[in-house]
């Protein structure tokens, strides 16, 4: 049985082609299934993982799912990919922080040139919109992800104030409890095993939500670009420790590891001042209207 489908969207998406890139992650798996869920013409999901698309095809009955392997950093992959594409979302990235810190090139690459890339083949293809999917770890960046993410964001609100053909925005989400590879993983592991769960401080706090807010924030939004908007959502900040508690009792302190903070913020106070705020969220557009300059 079908959700009750907001109306706003469901305008949105009707009879469209999209596009979700990285769409075999976590996040893109559950946004191309909800999306298959209103009235549009197909769904493309464009992966370098083979196994996760085998996963997600396996997982989703329906003709208008279309998995392609790829790159991001392929530019005639994606200029096949993005042919007679109305929407685009990004959600490709390498994410994992110790991973990203020892592999900065591959992080700088597919983080900050694939983004490049996407923008350069939209110039080409001219879908209708494109939604970059940011982080929270932009704001006061003090890690190589952080950083790289927080320069896709910047290009591509660049991109929404100077090409006229697509409209571009960001989408800047907090920590997202059902993606893989998080410290919810490991714990599920670790009290499994019976051992003390891994805590890096007993005074950290992060904000979390569930997937499906995600998806439906991530919907929202994309009814509402106009212009290199950067879209934040107002989300709940959870004291670590009191999140592992659920799980298990017994805990170890690990330690902060490189450029992590003991907490994280969604928006700096120089943003705020620029921002407009609403009810849910905050939106950022440091771009005046102007002249288009491609």
């Amino acid at each position: 049985m079908k959700k009750n489908l907001n109306e706003n969207i469901s305008k949105e998406l009707r009879n469209k082609v999209i596009l979700i890139t990285g769409g075999a992650g976590s996040i893109g798996s559950e946004l191309a299934k909800t999306i298959l869920e209103y009235p549009v013409k197909s769904v493309r999901v464009l992966d370098i993982n083979e196994h996760a698309l085998f996963k997600l095809k396996r997982s989703v009955n329906d003709e208008r799912l279309k998995c392609l392997l790829g790159d991001i950093l392929d530019k005639e992959r994606t200029e096949m990919a993005m042919n007679y594409v109305d929407i685009v979302i990004n959600a490709a990235a390498i994410k994992n922080i110790e991973i990203s810190e020892f592999n900065p090139i591959e992080t700088i690459n597919v983080n900050i040139n694939g983004v490049v890339n996407l923008i350069q083949t939209s110039l080409r293809t001219k879908p209708k919109k494109f939604l970059n999917i940011s982080t929270d770890k932009v704001a006061d960046a003090s890690t190589l992800y952080g950083a790289t993410k927080q320069l896709g964001e910047r290009l591509t609100s660049w991109a929404g104030a100077h090409i006229q053909s697509t409209k571009f925005a960001s989408v800047r989400l907090g920590n997202v409890i059902e993606t893989r590879g998080n410290v919810f993983e490991i714990w599920k592991e670790e009290a499994e095993k019976n051992i003390p769960l891994s805590i890096t401080d007993s005074k950290m706090e992060r904000y979390y939500f569930h997937v499906n807010e995600a998806v439906d924030f991530i919907l929202r939004c994309l009814t509402k670009i106009k212009q290199g908007e950067i879209f934040i959502p107002k989300m709940k900040s959870y004291k670590i420790i009191d999140l592992a508690s659920k799980f298990s009792k017994k805990h170890k302190i690990i330690g902060l590891r490189q450029g992590e903070k003991l907490n994280e913020i969604l928006i700096t106070e120089a943003e705020k001042k620029i921002a407009v705020e609403e009810k849910n969220m905050w939106i950022i557009n440091e771009y005046k209207k102007g002249i288009y300059l491609l």
